[in-house]
C-alpha cells in the first residue's frame, strides 16, 4: 500500500502537544502516512494575520485529507469558526462521531457502542439570520433542510452501516412540530430506508432519543440526524463513555476528509505536559481506517485500550496518574508487544 500525504494542523492550546504524541503513536504503529504541515486557527492569525490561510487550503485540496487538531476562533467580527468554513468550503457533508465504553474510563455505563452521523452543512448552520425590527428587537434564524442534503446524509448512514456490519439505524427528527423542515428529512430518510430492506431502521423524536440515551443508550446503534441535533446528541454520547477527550471525529465528503480531536483547546493547561491525546489519536485511526490501512488502527486501538485500563498509564484528566509523555510511551509500548 502506497504512503499517503495528509495535511496537519497541530492546533492551538494544547493541539500542538496531542498532535506530537499522536504523531508518535502512528509512526509506532507503522503507518504509511506523510505530513505537510500548515497553520490554521489562531497560529494562522498571529502567524499570517489569517485563521484559514489559502496555502493550508490548497494543501488540504491536494492532499484530499486532513489530520488536526482543536482550533481556537479570533475573537472579534469578520472571524468565524474555522471548523465551520472547512466544512462549508469543501462540503463535507457527513460528521462521524463514534463513541464506544472503554475499559478504565471513568463512565456510569458498560456496553456503548455508538455512531451519530450528523449531517454537517444545513439546518440552523447555514448562517441564514439576521435582525428584525429597530433596535434590534428581536432576531431571526432560518434552518434549510433540503431533498439534497437529506438524502445523501442518511444513504451515507445506511451505507457505513451496512459496511460496518452495524445492528440498526435510528433517524432522529422533530417532524411532531417541524413539519416541513423535518418532516422532509423524515420523508426522505424514509425513502432511502427502502433501499437497505436488510438493515433494521426506525425514527426517533429528538426529546425521546435524548431521554432513551440517557435511560437505555445500548438500545441505540447508528443515530442519523440534522445538523443542529448532531450537535447535541454526539457531545451527549461522549458524556456517555468518558467525555469528549476519548471521542473523535470525522467530516466527510465525496472524495475528501478531515478528521479531528473535538474538544475545546484547553488553554488553562497548554505547555504543562498533561493534556490527553486519545480524541487525536482516535481520529488517526478512523483517517487509517478511511485509506485502508486497518492493520495499523487495529494495532492502535488495541494499544490504547490497554493503556486506557491501566491508572499508571491513564491520563489524569481520566482519573489516571500519567502525564502526555507517560502515557504516549505506554500506547507505544503496547504496539510493540
Amino acid at each position: 500500500m502506497s504512503t499517503r500525504t495528509v495535511t496537519l494542523i497541530r492546533g492551538d492550546g494544547i493541539g500542538p502537544e496531542i498532535s506530537a504524541a499522536t504523531l508518535e503513536i502512528l509512526k509506532c504503529a507503522g503507518a504509511e502516512l506523510e505530513f505537510d504541515e500548515q497553520l490554521a486557527g489562531l497560529a494562522a492569525v498571529d502567524a499570517e494575520k489569517d485563521p484559514l490561510p489559502k496555502r493550508t487550503i490548497d494543501s488540504i485540496e491536494k492532499s484530499r485529507l486532513a489530520l488536526k487538531g482543536p482550533l481556537a476562533t479570533p475573537k472579534g467580527e469578520g472571524y468565524r469558526s474555522v471548523n465551520v468554513a472547512l466544512r462549508q468550503h469543501f462540503d463535507l457533508y457527513a460528521n462521524v462521531r463514534p463513541v464506544r465504553t472503554i475499559e478504565g474510563v471513568p463512565s456510569r455505563y458498560t456496553g456503548i457502542d455508538l455512531i451519530v452521523v450528523r449531517e454537517n452543512t444545513e439546518d440552523i448552520y447555514a448562517g441564514i439570520e439576521h435582525y428584525v425590527g429597530p433596535g434590534r428587537m428581536a432576531a431571526e434564524s432560518i434552518a434549510v433542510i433540503t431533498r439534497h442534503g437529506s438524502e445523501r446524509i442518511v444513504r451515507y448512514a445506511f451505507e457505513m452501516a451496512v459496511r460496518e456490519k452495524r445492528k440498526r439505524v435510528t433517524l432522529v427528527h422533530k417532524a411532531n412540530i417541524l413539519k416541513f423542515s423535518n418532516g422532509l428529512f423524515l420523508d426522505v430518510g424514509r425513502e432511502v430506508a427502502k433501499e437497505f430492506p436488510d438493515m433494521p431502521f426506525d425514527d426517533v423524536i429528538v426529546d425521546a432519543c435524548a431521554m432513551l440515551l440517557v435511560k437505555a443508550p445500548e438500545t441505540l446503534d447508528v443515530i442519523v440526524t440534522m445538523n443542529l441535533f448532531g450537535d447535541i446528541l454526539s457531545d451527549l454520547c461522549a458524556g456517555l463513555v468518558g467525555g469528549l477527550g476519548v471521542a473523535p471525529g470525522a467530516n466527510i465528503g465525496k472524495d475528501l476528509a478531515i478528521f479531528e480531536a473535538v474538544h475545546g483547546t484547553a488553554p488553562d493547561i497548554a505547555g504543562k505536559g498533561v493534556a490527553n491525546p486519545t480524541a487525536m489519536t482516535l481520529a488517526a485511526v478512523q483517517l487509517l481506517e478511511y485509506v485502508g490501512q486497518r492493520e495499523p488502527a487495529t494495532r492502535i486501538r488495541r494499544a490504547l485500550d490497554a493503556a486506557l485500563a491501566n491508572a499508571a498509564e491513564r491520563t489524569r484528566d481520566l482519573g489516571g496518574k500519567a502525564d502526555t509523555r507517560t502515557f504516549t510511551d505506554a500506547v507505544c509500548r503496547h504496539i510493540q508487544g
